[in-house]
């Protein structure tokens, strides 16, 4: 090589080192964010999500970028979406919209970490060793739903106090809204009433379900908590009014679509918890040193136009306990 062809290839080196390494540290993490939830039922915790990132430092598009994997409310499909986001070497991922969105997560990978949020004790359900000290690399956000189940029994109860048999709806391959039966039937036998246990999976089973309740002459149903349940949140609501049975649900997005009442941990905040500890891993934390969050806010919703068309009147008390009530 002459000393001009020398130079000119050294020239080239030198200034291609430099492209190299900018792309390097241009390059920005990749979140993978995983749900079991439809798309369009849970854009506004999405948005809730991006929000809470931005406030810790990280804006999409800017510093940071999301790959969004939706299951649509089909359980089955999240193995596949979560074996995707490994592919993609996804820098973290935040399993959200339930038990089913960690365990597949879990199950994905042992390397990547995982931010999970769900209703169930993360312990019980295999996803971490212990509360304080996860261990591995998960840890995430819990609000123990079965905890309140029994709540939500009282305070139909408080709507309809002359009801003395009570119906609960639940999906037997759902954990989240399985686990919170025992607490159910506590607080049935508390009150002095009947509980009718009626399980539904599937959409037809959902209206054989109202039909069955409606046949037993129940004074209220309470539908317990789950990815399928909110997916399906239109029927239930319309069923719920065309038989007339006072129902219960456990998260307000159903009250603000016209349920009668809600009661339960409010998702905003826990999809607000989760964010931030995505951002402290992306900052360097480990997850494992990462105690898991416990999402502590509740929010009772009442729909007072559905109690005006159900005839029923509400207590001032209960009114008065509400975070917020839709005239």
């Amino acid at each position: 090589m002459n000393r001009r062809a020398f130079l000119t290839a050294a020239a080239n080196a030198a200034m291609a080192w430099p492209t190299g390494a900018r792309a390097q540290q241009n390059a920005i993490p990749v979140i993978g964010f995983l749900s079991g939830q439809s798309s369009d039922t849970y854009a506004h915790f999405a948005d809730t999500f991006r929000q809470a990132l931005g406030e810790a430092g990280y804006v999409e598009g800017r510093n940071v970028a999301i790959e969004y994997r939706w299951a649509e409310g089909q359980p089955d499909a999240l193995p596949a979406l979560a074996a995707d986001l490994v592919r993609h070497s996804v820098a973290v991922i935040a399993a959200t919209g339930g038990l089913p969105s960690a365990r597949a997560a879990k199950a994905a990978t042992t390397t990547i970490p995982i931010v999970f949020n769900c209703g169930e004790d993360p312990v019980e359900a295999g996803l971490v060793a212990s509360l304080n000290h996860p261990g591995g690399n998960m840890t995430g956000v819990t609000w123990f739903s079965a905890d309140v189940m029994g709540k939500r029994l009282a305070l139909l109860k408080e709507l309809v106090p002359v009801a003395t048999v009570m119906a609960v709806m639940v999906n037997p391959a759902d954990p989240e809204g399985i686990s919170g039966l025992n607490k159910v039937k506590a607080a049935a036998r508390a009150l002095d009433c009947q509980l009718v246990v009626i399980n539904a999976g599937t959409t037809i089973e959902i209206d054989a379900a109202f039909a069955a309740a409606a046949q037993q002459h129940v004074g209220g149903m309470v539908v317990a908590a789950g990815a399928f349940f909110v997916s399906r949140r239109g029927q239930t609501i319309a069923l719920a009014a065309r038989h007339a049975i006072p129902t219960i649900y456990p998260y307000r997005v159903t009250s603000e679509n016209g349920g009668l009442i809600s009661y339960g941990n409010s998702l905003t905040d826990a999809y607000r918890r989760n964010a931030t500890y995505v951002a402290r891993i992306l900052k360097g934390d480990r997850p494992g040193n990462l105690p898991i969050d416990r999402s502590t806010k509740f929010e009772l919703v009442v729909n007072q136009k559905t109690a005006d068309t159900l005839g029923l009147k509400v207590p001032q008390l209960l009114l008065a306990q509400a975070d917020e009530v839709f005239e």
